[in-house]
């Protein structure tokens, strides 16, 4: 509760002030017409109920006072809430599944690795909706773009190699992101590229694929997973030997990558161990934050009415008592 004229919390100080005024007024009423020299004998006569009341009617008047002030210092119920507006982002993650992302140059595997880190960054966002496309030879959309967080988490997880054929085609994985947000009317769409070879396959050409999502106003992020020597271990599972290690190659096209970034306004990032990886995410996740809104509002609902009408009617009755009732004249 507020008051929205507190000045008037100076006017109690009339309060003492009537006080004393009636015990002086009342003091002096009490000078004597007759003197008598023994009134012991009247302390026995009984009194009646007029007797109880000598002061009933100056003790709602003091009372109808301070509810009249506190009335004039209008007290007011405040009630606050606020509306919170969210201009989401629309997101689509685009996650390489062909054969080599099983390379274990990051734990336990590139693919797992890449799954847990993204897994935390859907964790950290708010109001956006995000979507998952998965390419190898072909691709297409796992999770169209989403504000169902334990749906894009529950696919998430299930993603594995031999969705699809084998092979690396990043221009068609681009090329399915873009076709999923280029109606979307979302102020930032984004999307995030993950591979962690070169495009040998696919119909569409990624720089082509780049130049779509600019014509389309999407921001492009692409990320190159795997490690910076020339060779990565890759588990190879013999029946008879069990499993066995060989090195492959490293081959990411880090210029290709590069320009796409930088055509769509976007960046290109090498991540070559877990942990740089999980920094490349969150890093991203800094760079694309959702823009908030609050609006506060704040009502007034006033309570004067009843103080002033408990008080006018304490005035009323104090001249009742005082007139009609106790007939005592005090006041």
């Amino acid at each position: 509760m507020i008051w929205d004229n507190p000045a008037w919390f100076w006017a109690l100080l009339l309060i003492p002030l009537i006080l004393w005024m009636q015990y002086r007024y009342y003091n002096k009423k009490q000078i004597p017409y007759l003197t008598y020299s023994d009134t012991s004998d009247l302390d026995y006569l009984p009194g009646n109920w007029r007797s109880y009341g000598v002061f009933a009617g100056f003790g709602l008047q003091v009372v109808a006072v301070l509810l009249i002030i506190l009335a004039l210092a209008r007290p007011q119920a405040e009630r606050t809430y606020q509306e919170r507006q969210v201009e989401g982002i629309d997101i689509m993650l685009v996650i390489d599944i062909s054969s080599s992302m099983l390379a274990e140059d990051m734990q336990p595997n590139r693919l797992l690795a890449v799954k847990e880190v993204a897994s935390r960054f859907i964790d950290r966002r708010e109001s956006d909706r995000i979507g998952i496309v998965v390419f190898a030879r072909e691709s297409f959309t796992l999770v169209p773009p989403t504000l169902d967080y334990n749906l894009l988490q529950n696919q998430l997880e299930h993603v594995d190699l031999g969705m699809v054929r084998d092979g690396t085609a990043i221009g068609m994985g681009l090329a399915t992101a873009v076709n999923r947000l280029r109606n979307s009317d979302a102020e930032s769409r984004v999307i995030i590229l993950l591979t962690d070879g070169e495009n040998n396959a696919g119909e569409i050409d990624p720089l082509t694929a780049g130049e779509l999502a600019a014509t389309f106003g999407l921001r492009v992020y692409t990320i190159g997973a795997s490690t910076d020597a020339r060779t990565a271990p890759y588990p190879v599972h013999d029946p008879i030997r069990g499993t066995r290690y060989h090195e492959i190659r490293v081959e990411i096209d880090e210029e290709m990558m590069r320009t796409i970034a930088e055509r769509t306004g976007g960046r290109y990032f090498r991540a070559t161990d877990n942990e740089s990886l999980e920094q490349v995410y969150r890093e991203i996740d800094e760079l694309e934050r959702t823009a908030f809104e609050e609006l506060t509002y704040q009502e007034f609902t006033d309570l004067y009415r009843g103080l002033l009408g408990w008080g006018m009617a304490l005035l009323l009755l104090s001249f009742v008592c005082d007139r009609m009732v106790f007939r005592t004249g005090l006041s």
